[in-house]
């Protein structure tokens, strides 16, 4: 399967995690965040820079997570009627803490908060078949700027 990742050209050569709290991560739990496709990974970068930021040196990183690899799907219908809005980030910093916690699966698929029937992939840096992801391409890329003018 191939997933997606935007991110500042200084942090696209590798798979590195920041530890910044995120919808699926609480402060300090490191989690990369990639998406299904190119366009949802954009649409998650434009939901949380400014519209400044987008100005930058950006690229996409197409990255490869081998089919054999276990992957825990969260589905929709596990989670709250209003998950998605920020004041319940909690719910599902909960779900993702625990999931890097007991650290039995590398991936974890999660519904897109912005587009619903699409999904997000986390992965887990600290999992032992970790290395088995990989990136393939890395490409330049640039916010359009009429996306937030």
């Amino acid at each position: 399967m191939e997933v997606y990742r935007i991110t500042l050209k200084k942090w696209s050569k590798t798979l590195k995690a920041s530890g910044f709290p995120g919808r699926w991560n609480s402060k300090g739990v490191f989690v990369i965040y990639t998406s299904s496709t190119r366009a949802l990974t954009s649409l998650e970068n434009l939901v949380h820079r400014s519209g400044e930021g987008l100005n930058k040196l950006f690229r996409t990183m197409e990255i490869k997570i081998p089919d054999d690899l276990k992957v825990k799907d969260i589905k929709q219908s596990q989670l709250s009627k209003n998950w998605y809005k920020y004041e319940n980030y909690g719910e599902c910093q909960k779900l993702g803490d625990k999931w890097i916690e007991e650290s039995e699966y590398p991936v974890l698929k999660v519904p897109s908060a912005i587009i619903k029937m699409e999904h997000n992939y986390l992965l887990n840096p600290n999992h032992k078949q970790f290395q088995k992801i990989k990136i393939n391409t890395i490409e330049d890329f640039q916010f359009d700027p009429r996306l937030k003018e």
